[in-house]
């Protein structure tokens, strides 16, 4: 399984990223021949542009929204004109997991009627049980945030990557990074700061957290651009002794076999 950082700006797109998006790809045969499965975790603002970088958006095979603050969901907006408008003609429709009120969110999002919305472009599936994508398996967890929020563990080729979507501590967060070999965590406030509760996660709650799951390798994401990455890295460095690295647009992370 291959994790590629596409976005990691955290509460809206950055001079060096754009908002949260992050590519999961990996090898499959579902008896049509091996193939590449590809799917995105968030289309955030800003993402969808970088992603023709890295891949044909037109190749995703589904979407993964933790939840409906526009860094983390807008680009559909984006996607949807593509995949309803492109020259070649309107291509399948693709899963898109989410919230349950998903559907409306990104139609009242495009001012479109919530009659048809997006549903002829994308197939629209809410975040609940666990599911499997091609030889992805996916199981979502709720974390605590102002909306309704799910951390993920996603697991292929012998390997589980943990996402912690956007949370304050939390059991939800706990138990999404538990015995990970990558825990993918935003850390959007500081420790030495005045937080407000139930939101975010500082870096040193990444790295407690990550050492007390044994997650094998921790990487810090969605730091906002009024901070500096630096501060959130050092946080959890005192308290996680694991490999550790913040995220970057274009960094590329192998798991598994």
């Amino acid at each position: 399984m291959r994790l590629t950082v596409v976005g990691c700006s955290g509460s809206y797109p950055g001079p060096d990223s754009p908002a949260s998006c992050y590519l999961l790809e990996a090898e499959h045969d579902d008896g049509g021949g091996a193939r590449t499965w590809r799917v995105l975790l968030e289309l955030g603002n800003g993402a969808l542009g970088a992603l023709h970088r890295v891949v044909d958006p037109l190749s995703i095979d589904a979407v993964l929204v933790s939840h409906l603050h526009a860094d983390h969901c807008l680009d559909l907006c984006g996607y949807y004109v593509m995949r309803k408008y492109h020259p070649q003609g309107p291509p399948p429709r693709i899963p898109v997991w989410g919230p349950s009120d998903t559907a409306d969110r990104m139609a009242r999002a495009y001012d479109l009627p919530l009659d048809p919305g997006m549903h002829e472009e994308f197939d629209f599936r809410v975040l609940e049980e666990p599911f499997t994508v091609g030889p992805f398996e996916v199981q979502p967890i709720p974390v605590e945030h102002p909306v309704d929020a799910f951390g993920l563990r996603v697991s292929a080729d012998g390997a589980t990557l943990a996402y912690s979507g956007d949370t304050a501590p939390c059991e939800g967060f706990e138990q999404v990074a538990r015995d990970v070999d990558l825990l993918l965590a935003e850390a959007s406030f500081r420790a030495q700061d005045e937080n407000p509760p139930g939101i975010h996660l500082t870096g040193r709650d990444c790295g407690e957290t990550a050492a007390r799951q044994g997650a094998r390798r921790l990487v810090l994401t969605h730091i906002p651009p009024w901070f500096d990455s630096a501060d959130a890295l050092a946080e959890a460095r005192e308290v996680y002794d694991g490999p550790l690295d913040l995220a970057r647009a274009g960094a590329v992370y192998e798991l598994g076999g």
